[in-house]
């Protein structure tokens, strides 16, 4: 069995050999920093999910749909915020006899939720700037200027907070990406309410609510597109299967590779199994396998070798102690 820093065990069931390593993505990893990568996403949370709450309210008030397609970009922040925060507390938890992978799935169930939650906000936004556009309605120019103004500072502070770890853990990039592209909501809304002001037409709220809607609509869309892969423990997107598999085969004595499975247990930590036919196969081609998984961004392999015409049942395997 690995220890999670690389180093293999061989097994054999019999008809062929078995390996199985941990790369740098397995669930026993260190987390180095977590404690500070909490805070920052911890600060950036509170301070998003506030000011979420004040938008959503005053959108209300005003009457803005530009406000309020707003507010929903900025929903999607805090729940990039909340899930990077959860995978950070939840991925510290160790693998025990229930969850034998650890808990970090956790992260992609919720992503799974909140992405069609998002979707749902997103089509009524859109649908909501239909009616509007047909049947324009006064807007409260002033408070939506402001709130406005006052989100684009909270999301400068929440990108200042982040961006001092945004180079060391890829949940903080995603969440600071998230942040900064919700400037560009911000801007748009302070831009409509200036129009409106000086120029009376309340027609450009719906239509900036519009545009943040088909925004936001995509993304959450692709958001929860990959959320359903990794749930159906599909090949983890970037990964080209049919090239893994040629490279598998490529490798000296291998005959046939079949069994192949690749999956993702949640973002960032993939896993590979597969059976490969070889007549003198052994711990050399165990790891020559491990490093053609290793270049695919897959840290988590298991190779069994079998003979040639000897099929082998993937069931049992017992364990060789030197």
């Amino acid at each position: 069995m690995s220890d999670g820093h690389g180093h293999t065990e061989q097994g054999h069931t019999g008809r062929g050999h078995t390996g199985h390593s941990h790369g740098g993505h397995g669930q026993g990893g260190h987390n180095h920093g977590a404690g500070a990568t909490a805070r920052q996403l911890t600060i950036a949370l509170v301070l998003t999910g506030t000011f979420l709450v004040v938008e959503a309210v005053y959108a209300l008030l005003t009457g803005s749909l530009a406000l309020l397609s707003d507010a929903g970009h900025m929903l999607t922040d805090v729940t990039a915020l909340a899930l990077s925060l959860l995978a950070v507390k939840v991925g510290q938890r160790p693998a025990d006899r229930q969850r034998t992978f650890g808990y970090r799935r956790t992260e992609i169930m919720a992503a799974a939720v909140n992405a069609a939650v998002l979707l749902a906000i997103g089509f009524y936004i859109l649908f909501e700037a239909v009616q509007r556009l047909l049947e324009p309605t006064e807007v409260q120019t002033l408070p939506m200027l402001i709130v406005a103004a006052l989100g684009l500072v909270v999301n400068l502070i929440s990108a200042r907070v982040l961006i001092g770890g945004d180079q060391d853990s890829l949940n903080v990039r995603s969440a600071y990406l998230e942040v900064m592209s919700d400037l560009l909501g911000s801007v748009a809304v302070i831009a409509g309410a200036l129009i409106i002001m000086f120029t009376g037409w309340n027609w450009v709220d719906p239509l900036l609510g519009a545009l943040i809607g088909l925004w936001v609509v995509p993304r959450t869309w692709s958001l929860l597109r990959a959320s359903v892969n990794v749930l159906m423990e599909g090949v983890p997107e970037g990964i080209d299967l049919d090239a893994l598999r040629a490279d598998l085969a490529a490798l000296p004595g291998v005959t046939e590779v079949h069994d192949l499975h690749v999956w993702s247990v949640t973002s960032g930590q993939n896993n590979l199994t597969t059976h490969l036919v070889s007549e003198r196969g052994g711990p050399e081609l165990i790891h020559a396998a491990q490093e053609v998984a290793g270049r695919y961004d897959i840290g988590h392999v298991t190779v069994q070798l079998e003979l040639p015409g000897h099929h082998s049942d993937p069931g049992v395997a017992a364990r060789l102690h030197p």
